[in-house]
């Protein structure tokens, strides 16, 4: 089966999408197919003549699909892998086939990137005559000066603004997309799952499917939620952690499916782990039964997140995202969501429905503080685990939220979702009597302290702050920001397959099932 998900990035910047990355067909890159097109014609011993022959192509034709200057079709692909005497896979996945051509790769995708003939750097055509050490040069010069300008944009401000203009995407498609939830859907009916939680052996179903092993092991790297090895198409998850393996390891391959490329900057990152726990919690909860299983619900007038949560075994939190996801593209529903920290710190924010979310004069709300008044803050008064509902009376109108507080590795967390009043008729726990009003943003609400108590102790008090040292620093490095490179690529060389010891696709199928992701 062959996934339409070679357009999937609702949320990249539509400027960023331009024919060098991305193909009808799900060739993620003309540069890096067009490469390992010419190291296999050449380890077979053919010339361009021969294969054009082969596949009833012009010799120019060809040579523009190895220099990755034309995107060809699926079906031309397919003839050229069968005249090269290779699945269809051997061209479109996995890493270079070879170091020249690993830089030749990298060297197209500088030169073709916006903003390179800013740099000042002249354009430089690769052939044969171009001696591989030049050709490093040059590419380690470009990466310097592009990690070098990234390095002065990676502060806080601008990760702030980014999340900002992609929760305002998010918004402007009710967090609603399409193209990832026919992927999620097409995995999901190739297992035959159809109802209820999704088994960790459907998740390795789903992984041999599209090509990749699923692994536990008891030292992933600690900077990392899982890694990938392209070369030997395995995922490693942590063994025994705290997580949903199965949501980790459907996050993994949601990079793959969606066809990511490596991040280009700190919002494209933000932007790939948005989609990501989509394509996570879509297969995690189909929409073909999740949707049915809600409207039934709505029909009742009793839609509860705890329902969602327990029918499909997930987490409050991954149930609170779905439920947004679907809420206003099949209810027609207008929500909000939160998690916030037991200290009122909002981490992970989304609305639809008008509610007014403390924010910064750039518009970011992570990292705000909640008012007291707001049931984010106020579950935590009530016992660890249990459900909360509460109406809230705010500037912006009369709102009903439900909320959860667990902890976490990470600490205390609550998570909040709710309604504008006037639909509340369709949620459980509509009849609390449990009612609230914020007047804030008004300091006097509740961030400025009581004047009779303030008067009391005026010039009393002297408290040592907490040092946030992390908010003077610049956002963590890397393509993969905070990951330890050294670290990631130890890891993997010490636990790649023996040569020849991995067993191919079928023979994979053919084994007994296993859950190797426990």
């Amino acid at each position: 089966m062959t996934l339409s998900h070679g357009r999937v990035l609702p949320f990249r910047p539509a400027e960023r999408l331009d024919s060098t990355e991305l193909s009808p067909g799900g060739a993620a890159d003309p540069v890096a197919v067009g490469r390992r097109i010419r190291h296999h014609r050449r380890a077979a011993g053919l010339t361009l003549a021969d294969v054009a022959a082969r596949v009833e192509l012009s010799t120019s034709a060809l040579s523009l699909i190895e220099n990755g200057r034309r995107e060809a079709r699926a079906s031309t692909l397919e003839r050229i892998a069968g005249a090269l005497g290779l699945d269809l896979g051997a061209l479109l996945t996995g890493g270079a086939p070879s170091r020249r051509a690993a830089l030749e790769v990298r060297w197209e995708r500088a030169q073709r990137a916006e903003g390179f003939q800013t740099l000042g750097i002249p354009p430089v055509r690769v052939g044969p005559g171009l001696p591989d050490d030049a050709l490093e040069a040059l590419v380690g010069l470009y990466e310097s000066v592009v990690g070098l300008q990234q390095q002065r944009a990676a502060t806080p401000e601008f990760a702030r603004l980014a999340n900002a203009e992609l929760r305002g995407r998010m918004r402007d498609a009710g967090n609603y997309f399409a193209e990832i939830e026919s992927a999620a859907a097409a995995l999901v009916e190739q297992v035959g799952h159809t109802q209820g939680p999704l088994s960790r052996e459907s998740v390795n179903r789903i992984a041999r499917h599209v090509g990749f092993e699923i692994v536990p092991v008891p030292d992933v790297p600690a900077s990392t939620r899982t890694v990938t090895d392209l070369a030997h198409r395995r995922i490693y998850l942590p063994a025994g952690g705290g997580h949903d393996p199965r949501a980790a390891a459907l996050q993994a391959l949601g990079h793959v499916v969606l066809d990511h490329l490596p991040p280009r900057d700190y919002a494209e990152f933000l932007a790939q782990r948005v989609e990501i726990n989509y394509f996570a919690a879509a297969v995690l909860l189909p929409e073909s039964s999740a949707v049915p299983f809600l409207r039934r619900a709505k029909a009742e007038r009793d839609i509860a997140l705890e329902d969602l949560r327990d029918a499909y075994a997930v987490s409050y939190e991954t149930a609170a995202h779905r439920f947004c996801n679907l809420a206003t593209e099949h209810l027609d529903l207008q929500v909000h969501f939160m998690r916030t920290s037991a200290d009122g710190v909002i981490y992970k924010a989304y609305e639809n429905d008008g509610v007014r979310f403390p924010m910064d004069a750039s518009g970011a709300i992570e990292g705000a503080r909640v008012c007291r008044a707001w049931t984010a803050r106020v579950v935590f008064d009530q016992p660890r685990g249990s459900v909360y509902h509460q109406y809230t009376d705010t500037g912006a109108g009369t709102y009903w939220c439900t909320a959860v507080a667990e902890q976490t590795a990470a600490g205390l967390f609550s998570i909040s979702l709710g309604v504008p009043f006037e639909q509340v008729r369709w949620m459980r726990g509509r009849h609390t009597r449990e009612r609230r009003v914020s007047r804030c943003p008004d300091p006097r609400c509740c961030t400025r302290p009581p004047a009779e108590l303030a008067q009391a102790w005026d010039g009393q008090v002297w408290p040592s702050a907490r040092a946030h040292s992390h908010l003077l620093a610049v956002m963590p490095p890397g393509v993969f920001p905070g990951v330890d490179d050294t670290e990631v690529l130890r890891f993997v060389a010490g636990h790649a397959p023996e040569p020849g010891s991995r067993p191919t696709g079928d023979e994979q199928e053919e084994q007994a099932p296993e859950d190797v992701a426990q």
